[in-house]
């Protein structure tokens, strides 16, 4: 069968990835953006769509516990959250990816507390970008279903065994509907094998799982890990390229470029923005600016050799953040590709973009703002040293 085409919010597009991918168990509380994910799923399971247990435990910390013990049993699972629910559940969402138990969950990205807010923001995901999970940003609702599809292809890899997030912003994503292109079932059982994956638990042969560790134990166990981030980048390059093969779709695996083989000045995004900040490129380009753009796609581990490669030559760099770094007053994203192009050894000026947090907008006006000051960082050949707050009164002349 052909794939079917229909208008589905974010969170729909995250549930059906899920009864498509033949989950054994879900495991979900409710939390805004993402309530209706786990309530889709439930739905699902409770009219007979799909054959997975549905669990709905008293807290997201339960969620947690619950999905690290079947994953430790040998079963696919899933959950999705936001927020508040993901710093409840950190102890175990730690855990988790340190235990190397494979997973994906959905993350409707939202803005942290305090002042109290329900509104969209990357700070919850970005906060915990170094407890060991690999994470994805999608763009489109698309790109949600897509991007859970080939999350459990990477979870599962033999040389990962990483648990993934697949990340989206908040009601930009998670409530708006888009057309989406539903791939058949038996075209992504060919895709994607049922679960092949080392039952660390079994009652005919008992052992011990997270046991008290000794230092030079650890020592091993964190290098591992380390090192299995490192292979999880061809992994995920490699998932993306079979995905786009059997489906049509390609997101650039790590990273997404657009317009940049001929660009002196580079913006990097991630996120629903991304499409806002094509059209500002687009605009520039028809006022003789040569400006491209990269998409992060793959936060962590994060791609700073092929960031470093893609930088290369350029004469200005501008990244737009939904986060801010409190350890030096700009962007999370911005420091990361500080990072790249301080491992690459290139010296180019940039620039701190931040906006869209606790749900504000981020216009196409705005980015194109952006971009004049990337191009005046280019002709000065200097950076900006305080970051830019992408506000409305940035719009007025």
């Amino acid at each position: 069968m052909l794939e079917t085409r229909d208008a589905l919010t974010g969170n729909e597009c995250a549930a059906h990835a899920v009864r498509l991918c033949r989950v054994d168990r879900v495991v979900g509380y409710p939390i805004t953006p993402q309530s209706s994910v786990v309530e889709y799923i439930a739905a699902m399971v409770a009219n007979g769509e799909m054959g997975s247990e549905f669990i709905a435990p008293e807290s997201e910390y339960a969620v947690m516990s619950i999905l690290k013990g079947a994953g430790i049993m040998g079963e696919r699972v899933f959950t999705a959250t936001s927020g508040q629910g993901l710093a409840f559940m950190y102890e175990p969402y730690f855990s988790t990816s340190t235990a190397r138990i494979p997973m994906v969950m959905a993350i409707a990205n939202r803005e942290m507390i305090s002042p109290v807010t329900v509104w969209s923001g990357l700070q919850d995901a970005h906060s915990v970008r170094d407890a060991g999970w690999i994470h994805l940003y999608a763009e489109s609702n698309q790109e949600i279903l897509d991007s859970i599809i080939q999350g459990y292809m990477i979870a599962e890899h033999p040389d990962v065994m990483i648990p993934v997030h697949v990340c989206y912003d908040g009601f930009y994503l998670s409530h708006q509907s888009a057309v989406v292109y539903m791939p058949d079932q038996a075209q992504v059982d060919d895709f994607l094998p049922a679960r092949n994956v080392r039952q660390m638990l079994d009652v005919n042969e008992p052992r011990m799982v997270d046991g008290n560790t000794p230092g030079d134990l650890m020592m091993e166990y964190r290098e591992d890990h380390l090192w299995s981030m490192k292979r999880a980048l061809d992994v995920v390059e490699e998932a993306n390229n079979r995905f786009a093969a059997a489906f049509g779709r390609n997101y650039g695996g790590l990273l997404e470029t657009y317009r940049l083989d001929d660009a002196d000045e580079v913006l990097v995004v991630i996120g629903a923005l991304s499409g806002a900040a094509k059209d500002a490129v687009d605009d520039a380009r028809g006022r003789g600016m040569k400006v491209g753009l990269i998409r992060i796609r793959c936060l962590r581990p994060f791609p700073s050799a092929r960031l470093g490669e893609l930088l290369a030559g350029r004469k200005a760099v501008g990244v737009v953040d939904k986060s801010v770094n409190f350890g030096w007053s700009s962007g999370i994203v911005y420091q990361e590709v500080l990072g790249a192009l301080g491992q690459a050894r290139l010296s180019v000026p940039t620039l701190s973009a931040i906006g869209g947090l606790g749900g504000s907008d981020i216009r196409r006006e705005h980015i194109s703002q952006v971009i004049k000051l990337v191009h005046e960082c280019a002709r000065t050949d200097r950076s900006l040293t305080e970051a830019v707050w992408l506000r409305p009164d940035m719009l007025q002349d």
